[in-house]
């Protein structure tokens, strides 16, 4: 890995964000999806499975699962193996083994927009259906981890099928969560009893983590310094796309990927559909990404 005089320091200092350049055990296993798909429930989810002697908090998340976009690479090398690491990039053959997860792109659009201005990367004044606009071409502060189409069409593409690929839905993982689980703890292998399930779902609820968020918040480095008045954990639902996105807004996103949309079962508005299947889109990446920057 070449590195430029300011990154060499950056990582030296412990400074830097690892990203796309930390280093890949062989016994690592990666969470991966494009952003507000429901990494941070499946972390409590994977986290409560493996340490049972510890409930997962916003305090010690970054210690039992942590965050490859948010941590250094000094601090990663410095977490017990075998690993369980957070992020959110586009295939990376290095991956030994994968959980993505992918949600319904209408709901991740609705869910990001809240994110973003949280984050202050867009102002109050920006429209959902502006920001729709740039979520579809690619102009958003995560546009190095591609689209949604690019992320999800990558892992796709490439590990579909593969035994150590697992590929769930946020849909199925809030409608059936005992389910999932037991499908994660297989994947894992560790106890997937149903009493170690129903202990683990009941330390990853929604309502627990949103209590967690009100008195941690200031100090987990996703939430510290950005604006307290729009929560992170959102209303963890799914189809909230139906009342808040505009009929312009739903064609814009079906329109551009609603082949991998049809292909993952996600039922798409009847005109969209009909232009989905007349213009033969494409459910693969379009365009070669480009290494993720960090920021």
């Amino acid at each position: 890995m070449m590195y430029t005089a300011k990154q060499f320091l950056k990582y030296h200092l412990g400074m830097d964000v690892a990203g796309r350049n930390l280093a890949v055990f062989p016994d690592d296993t990666f969470l991966v999806s494009y952003p507000r798909s429901g990494n941070t429930w499946t972390r409590f989810l994977v986290g409560n499975l493996l340490h049972p002697q510890e409930a997962v908090s916003f305090d010690n998340i970054e210690r039992l699962i942590p965050d490859a976009e948010a941590q250094s690479s000094t601090y990663l090398r410095r977490i017990p193996r075998p690993r369980v690491i957070k992020t959110h990039q586009y295939f990376d053959h290095r991956y030994p083994r994968v959980i993505y997860i992918v949600r319904d792109p209408r709901d991740v659009a609705v869910s990001y927009y809240h994110f973003a201005r949280k984050y202050r990367h867009i102002t109050d004044q920006c429209s959902l259906q502006e920001f729709v606009f740039d979520f579809v071409h690619g102009r958003l502060n995560s546009a190095s981890w591609g689209t949604w189409a690019e992320n999800v069409g990558t892992w796709l593409a490439a590990r579909d099928g593969d035994p150590r690929f697992l590929l769930l839905t946020y849909e199925d993982l809030s409608r059936q969560t005992e389910t999932e689980l037991r499908k994660i703890a297989g994947f894992l292998g560790v106890d997937n009893s149903p009493q170690r399930l129903r202990d683990v779902c009941v330390r990853s609820s929604a309502e627990r983590m949103r209590e967690l968020e009100k008195s941690q918040s200031n100090r987990w480095i996703s939430t510290k310094n950005k604006r307290s008045d729009i929560p992170f954990i959102g209303s963890a639902s799914a189809g909230q796309w139906k009342s808040a996105l505009a009929p312009e807004a739903v064609s814009e996103i079906e329109a551009a990927w609603g082949a991998l949309m049809v292909r993952l079962g996600y039922e798409l508005t009847t005109n969209s559909r009909t232009e989905c299947l007349e213009s033969g889109s494409s459910p693969l990446p379009s365009r070669v990404l480009q290494p993720a920057r960090s920021e």
